[in-house]
């Protein structure tokens, strides 16, 4: 079994064109991926700007992800960045893995907003797997974790910038590995002991916890 472990970027979608063309407030504009392999390996990415139909990046995505316009300008639009995508997965005995369901969402949606239909959607949608939710069960708790909560609560180390599709999809991988494969799973010692105490609302500074790490 393989994994692709896959992270999209988005922007706003204006009023205006959720009212005449395009019903959801959001537009890919990247789409990361990962292959691990059986050994849960990275053996090859996939990255590629998208560039929206309907949205636009303003400063605050800009800003948050590191994206530009100017990025976009001369990418390919969605469907073509998607079947490229498809085109890249092994032909069988491969899932998709996500932080949380709102990638594969998010993909129903503009898949079907735009009239975009290819047979291999169903068979990858039928075996997503949301680490959110595994990672979830892990805490026990059913409070919907960031990646970067995730990430340092499980001693890992964030690599390069958030909010890039293929920096995340790369640091997901990271934890699904170790969610998966580690049968000695520690969480970061402040954490615990913060759970050891019964806190029911953890807040934590990301800076403090990172002063804790012990990696591995």
């Amino acid at each position: 079994m393989k994994y692709a472990v896959i992270d999209l970027e988005m922007c706003m979608v204006p009023k205006a064109y959720r009212k005449i063309g395009y019903n959801y407030r959001q537009e890919t504009i990247q789409i990361g991926a990962v292959l691990l392999d059986e050994d849960y390996e990275i053996i090859d990415e996939f990255n590629t700007y998208v560039k929206p139909e309907f949205g636009y990046i303003d400063s605050f995505i800009e800003n948050l992800t590191g994206i530009s316009q100017r990025d976009v300008e001369n990418a390919p639009c969605f469907e073509d960045a998607l079947e490229s995508f498809l085109d890249w997965l092994p032909a069988d005995d491969v899932r998709c893995v996500s932080w949380s369901n709102s990638d594969p969402k998010q993909i129903i949606r503009e898949t079907f907003e735009k009239g975009i239909e290819d047979d291999r959607l169903e068979i990858i949608f039928a075996n997503w797997i949301d680490c959110q939710k595994t990672f979830g069960r892990k805490m026990d708790r059913r409070m919907a974790y960031s990646l970067e909560e995730a990430l340092f609560i499980s001693n890992i180390a964030p690599d390069g910038r958030a909010h890039d599709g293929l920096v995340d999809a790369a640091n997901t991988a990271v934890l699904f590995t170790k969610l998966e494969t580690d049968p000695d799973y520690r969480l970061n010692e402040l954490y615990e002991t913060a759970r050891k105490e019964d806190v029911d609302h953890l807040s934590f500074c990301m800076g403090d916890l990172f002063a804790g790490l012990a990696l591995a």
